[in-house]
């Protein structure tokens, strides 16, 4: 297996087993189910292949595969992963399987229909994350929405067409302008290099020889389409609803994945495509990161349905990583990177508990709770740990985030105030008040509900799934480093790209007058 293609064969293995899912009976239920489990558990091990074959001392993309796609317009099918996109093909590859266990029973309608869009779903993540040219990643990024709209649409709540909708048009919206962004960057390059490209290496040399007044347009077209799929307040009101209607399944890899583009794209994008816009624009995201923390904390602390606490909580959550962003030191960048990575970790075993107790109760109240710790001690564990580690727990995986984005917006020289680490680390209490009040009063005290009685703990299912990601919980808690070590390089060439960006002429990329010519002909 050669290696600069095993991006592609990862991308493959979704995407030809669910075209396969297809042509199974639907009848064939068992049959469905566990194919599609282990086309998932197979793709997991092959990113595992690729991380231990990733070098983490190069801060180079590697395992890179480039072939001719649109010859006219130079647009190629281009793949490639750094240290930080490593990590988040890592975080979607694991949880997938996962969660494609955890619906083995909650799903039982049209399960064959549910398998292919959630495969298809896996193929849309992956491409995102991998994607080194800019219309490639457009492709993947816009195909996402179809499967996850099909998800929330057919197997959601009583308001899933409602939430499916909002989510579609939302998200279009901002992609949209993102692809004027990208066409203008496109025709752009044809001045420095001689011809059309949608290269992302070869942008990150032309894009900050752009003058400001241009600069800051595509800044903001970008920052916008990203910032709804974070969500960044003020544009959050799409993520309580898709949350909420959509199943325990589309809400985990909605928590644990979706939300990562966002900021994955602010990262990979904004700040090195554009590095004197995102100077300008930092203490401004930044001031909309702070409020997100604190009032998708405030938020969070008076709902009465469980589920859309934890939504709100990931708006508090997200907040945090923009702040990281846009703190633009190493330690702030590195602390958002990992921070992604936990909260998918966190949030989506949260989400995962919800869905536990929702299908044997069928409420999410919290009101109609409490007591139940007699009734169901692991699962009552289980989602105690969740908490703890949502909350930033020393020793769990949520602290080490934090502290460092904290850390590295408390020297961040672009911010150049402590103002923002105060107001960001108000968000850490909000969330031990709100978390924990919700498991005091779900957990503790008498049964007062009736349907409650011969309530069922977990079992072996259900813990099966939770166990390896309490694994990595702890795991990033003790001993970072595995990790850290990992997107340390790439995080380190990312503030470089801010701070010291290279305007590289045609010949310093290896493309000469005779190259240059068959491109444009």
């Amino acid at each position: 297996m050669e290696q600069n293609s095993l991006l592609t064969y990862l991308i493959l293995i979704p995407l030809i087993g669910s075209i396969l899912i297809l042509f199974i009976k639907k009848e064939q239920v068992n049959f469905i189910k566990y194919f599609a489990v282990g086309l998932s558990t197979f793709a997991f091990l092959l990113s595992l292949v690729i991380y231990f074959q990733f070098d983490s001392a190069n801060s180079d993309f590697q395992f890179i595969n480039k072939i001719e796609w649109i010859k006219g317009l130079n647009i190629h099918y281009h793949v490639g992963v750094d240290g930080m996109s490593l990590l988040l093909v890592l975080l979607t590859t694991f949880l997938t399987p996962l969660t494609l266990i955890s619906s083995w029973s909650s799903i039982k309608n049209k399960v064959k229909e549910f398998t292919f869009f959630f495969l298809m779903l896996e193929v849309g993540m992956l491409g995102v994350f991998i994607s080194l040219d800019l219309f490639l990643f457009y492709i993947f990024w816009e195909a996402m929405l179809i499967p996850m709209y099909f998800i929330i649409g057919i197997w959601g709540g009583k308001e899933r067409v409602y939430a499916a909708i909002k989510f579609f048009i939302y998200t279009m919206f901002g992609s949209l302008l993102m692809l004027v962004a990208i066409v203008w960057l496109a025709v752009y390059a044809i001045g420095p290099l001689g011809y059309f490209t949608t290269n992302l290496i070869e942008l990150y040399s032309v894009a900050p020889q752009i003058p400001m007044n241009i600069q800051i347009w595509m800044f903001l077209a970008f920052a916008f389409s990203f910032a709804i799929k974070v969500p960044l307040f003020p544009l959050h009101t799409w993520l309580p609803d898709a949350h909420v209607q959509a199943p325990t399944a589309g809400s985990v890899i909605l928590a644990g994945v979706l939300l990562k583009m966002g900021t994955y794209g602010l990262l990979r994008f904004n700040l090195p495509l554009f590095p004197e816009a995102s100077i300008i624009a930092a203490p401004y995201i930044s001031v909309l990161a702070v409020i997100g923390i604190i009032y998708g904390a405030l938020v969070a602390m008076v709902q009465t349905d469980v589920k859309k606490l934890v939504a709100y909580s990931s708006v508090s959550h997200l907040g945090f990583v923009v702040l990281g962003i846009f703190a633009m030191t190493q330690e702030s960048i590195q602390g958002a990177v990992i921070q992604m990575i936990n909260h998918g970790l966190s949030t989506g075993a949260l989400f995962l508990l919800v869905g536990v107790i929702y299908e044997r109760t069928h409420t999410r109240e919290i009101a109609d709770y409490g007591g139940i710790a007699k009734l169901v001690p692991v699962f009552s564990f289980a989602l105690m740990f969740a908490s703890l580690s949502s909350v930033g727990l020393p020793g769990l995986n949520g602290f080490v985030g934090e502290f460092l984005i904290l850390l590295g917006s408390f020297q961040s020289p672009i911010l150049n105030s402590w103002w923002f680490t105060v107001f960001a680390a108000s968000g850490v209490i909000f969330a031990a008040v709100y978390l924990l009040w919700m498991y005091q009063r779900v957990v503790f005290g008498e049964v007062k509900n009736p349907k409650l009685d011969g309530l069922k703990d977990m079992n072996a299912r259900e813990i099966f799934v939770l166990a390896p990601i309490f694994i990595f919980i702890v795991w990033i808690g003790i001993y970072p480093t595995t990790f850290l070590k990992v997107s340390d390089k790439s995080t380190a060439k990312v503030v470089k790209q801010i701070y010291h960006p290279v305007k590289v002429s045609p010949v310093e990329l290896g493309l000469n007058q005779s190259s240059k010519q068959e491109v444009k002909r």
